[in-house]
This record gives C-alpha cells, sequence and structure tokens, in this order.
C-alpha cells in the first residue's frame, strides 16, 4: 500500500530524514513514533506530497508520488497535526467542498456525512462556522472529511491531539474497521500506550534516522514500548 524507499530531506545543513525506508501493507496499522523534530511529520508531509524530497521515492498503491502525485491523492487522505480548515466556511460546506475535490456521489456523500457526523455528535453542529468549532471539534471534522472518499491509504499526524477519550475511542474504532477493509493507516503519534495497544506495526525515529520497527512483537519483545523507547531515546546515533 505504502512503500518509502531510501527517503531523504534536508533543511540546508540539517538531515531532517535520513535513509528511511518504511513498508505499510493493506490491512495495516502501522505506528511512527519518535521526539519532538525526529522526522516524523516531514516524512508525513513528504508521503502526501506536500514537501518535496531530496532522494528517494514514495509509492502509494504502485504510484510514485513525485511523478504520479494526482493519482496518489486520489487513493490517501491526509489529516495534519493542526488541522488548518477554512473558517469562514460552515462544516457542511466545507465536507460538500471536500465530496466535490474527489468526485463523491451526492448519495454517496449525504451517507457518510451522516455516519460520521452522527459517530462524532457532530450532524447538529455542521451547519455553524468553522471559526466557532472548538479545537476538538475541527479535529472531528478533519477525520470524517478524511474518510468521505473512503481512501485507502490514511495518513494522521498526531490524531488523537485535541480529541476528548470518547472521541479517540471512536477514532481507534474507525482505524481498525478501514484496515479490516483491506485498507491501511500510517500515523505519527506521542501516545505509547495508544500505539501499543492499537498497532500492527511500529516504526521508532531518531534525529532522522529509522532506529527500529517490526511488529509490536519485535519491536518492544517483553518490555513496554515506553520503556524501549526510552532506552533507544537515551542511546547515541
Amino acid at each position: 500500500m505504502l512503500k518509502i524507499e531510501h527517503l531523504s530531506k534536508n533543511y540546508g545543513d540539517k538531515i531532517a530524514v535520513d535513509d528511511l525506508n518504511l513498508h505499510i501493507a493493506p490491512g495495516e496499522i502501522y505506528g511512527f513514533i519518535g521526539h519532538n523534530g525526529a522526522g516524523k511529520t516531514t516524512t508525513l508531509k513528504s508521503v502526501a506530497g506536500i514537501l518535496q524530497f531530496d532522494t528517494g521515492e514514495i509509492y502509494i498503491d504502485g504510484k510514485s508520488i513525485r511523478t504520479q502525485p494526482l493519482e496518489c491523492k486520489h487513493s490517501f487522505a491526509y489529516i495534519p497535526d493542526n488541522p488548518d480548515l477554512y473558517d469562514y466556511m460552515t462544516g457542511i460546506k466545507y465536507l460538500n467542498f471536500i465530496a466535490d475535490i474527489f468526485g463523491v456521489s451526492a448519495k454517496d456523500r449525504q451517507l457518510h456525512i451522516r455516519k460520521y457526523g452522527d459517530i462524532f455528535e457532530m450532524t447538529g453542529e455542521l451547519a455553524q462556522p468553522i471559526a466557532a468549532y472548538s479545537h476538538g471539534m475541527k479535529q472531528k471534522l478533519a477525520i470524517i472529511s478524511a474518510w468521505l472518499h473512503q481512501p485507502k491509504l490514511i495518513l494522521m499526524d498526531e490524531p488523537f491531539v485535541g480529541l476528548d477519550p470518547k472521541a479517540a475511542h471512536l477514532l481507534k474504532g474507525m482505524m481498525r474497521e478501514v484496515c479490516d477493509a483491506g485498507g491501511a493507516i500510517f500515523f505519527s503519534t506521542h501516545v505509547l500506550e495508544v500505539a501499543e495497544k492499537l498497532c500492527d506495526k511500529v516504526a521508532i525515529i531518531k534525529k532522522g534516522k529509522l532506529v527500529r520497527s517490526g511488529t509490536m512483537e519485535e519491536v518492544k519483545g517483553d518490555d513496554s514500548l515506553e520503556d524501549v523507547f526510552l532506552e533507544l531515546e537515551g542511546e547515541s546515533c
């Protein structure tokens, strides 16, 4: 579903991502963890086609994000760590705008907006301007918009930040449903307990370099993910 091959990205003299290789297969929830500035957001933005990268290749469903960006973008959805929505729009206008971009039919968009709006208890708020939404409500709206066109791959940067416990629980269930249907999830998080319980596989990045990856059992063994992460953080690269 997603192949990242020898990805490198520099900002001047700073190496943000250094020869990163990852493969996320259909059916997998893949967690991406690391300290602030480790390269998680740069990687996700590169996969989403927002950032140009210096070397390497990224393939989404067999297509290159570098040479076939539009075809790739029809296959995935991306939720940034701080959703930058159009505050002048109402929630429903924003969702219809996203549905128009992805060519979602009137019947399907109505079905999905109602389904996910009800799940997050947002249906009654969709007529309100986004400017009046709390951070948590904006996060819920971004999640609903990501699910609208039923993408094969969903990329998320710290998706649980700002969500209340109930909404976080609902999102975890939605993530599993996507993967059970043959899709894949690639997301970053600082909430290691969530990653440990939810993810099929996990990758740990430090100063732009991949330091460990694999199934949860392979990465943490008999320890907790938190213990492994803190141990790796204490080692020199």
